[in-house]
């Protein structure tokens, strides 16, 4: 008898486990962040299209992301990929289940093409996004 409610628990305790690493929960066309052991970092977007903007307008914007893991997640450098684009993160860590930003200025006096990126390096999984900005910048008239 002691080995059958031993085998009835151990089975109780396994289907337990099981379930507790179901898909994602979805909610509309939003899907939760998927939890990651340790450190985990989840952008919202990692594309931002000014379309087409005037010069000297308005050149920032900004990358929501998300702690998925389980430990603090710490932005250990941010980089783009010329001096005309200058990011600002956070520099203390971001705790699990939370959200924080990066913010980009471009600098919109420069006339044609946007295509730039910028390199996120974390402690956390994946350690390395690389995000982009793109568009064009029209002459005042």
């Amino acid at each position: 008898m002691k080995k059958l409610v031993c085998g009835f628990v151990l089975a109780a305790a396994l289907s337990c486990v099981g379930f507790s690493y179901a898909a994602p929960v979805t909610t509309g066309n939003q899907e939760k962040a998927e939890k990651v052991e340790g450190p985990g970092i989840k952008f919202e977007k990692t594309v931002h299209d000014y379309g087409t903007i005037e010069q000297g307008a308005n050149g920032n914007c900004e990358f929501v992301f998300e702690n998925n893991g389980t430990e603090p997640l710490i932005l250990s450098d941010v980089r783009s990929s010329c001096g005309c684009t200058v990011p600002s993160w956070p520099r203390e860590p971001i705790m699990p289940g939370k959200k924080s930003s990066i913010k980009v200025h471009y600098d919109t006096n420069r006339i044609g093409g946007i295509s730039k990126s910028i390199t996120v390096s974390t402690n956390g999984n994946p350690d390395r996004v690389v995000l982009s900005i793109r568009g064009t910048v029209t002459s005042k008239n």
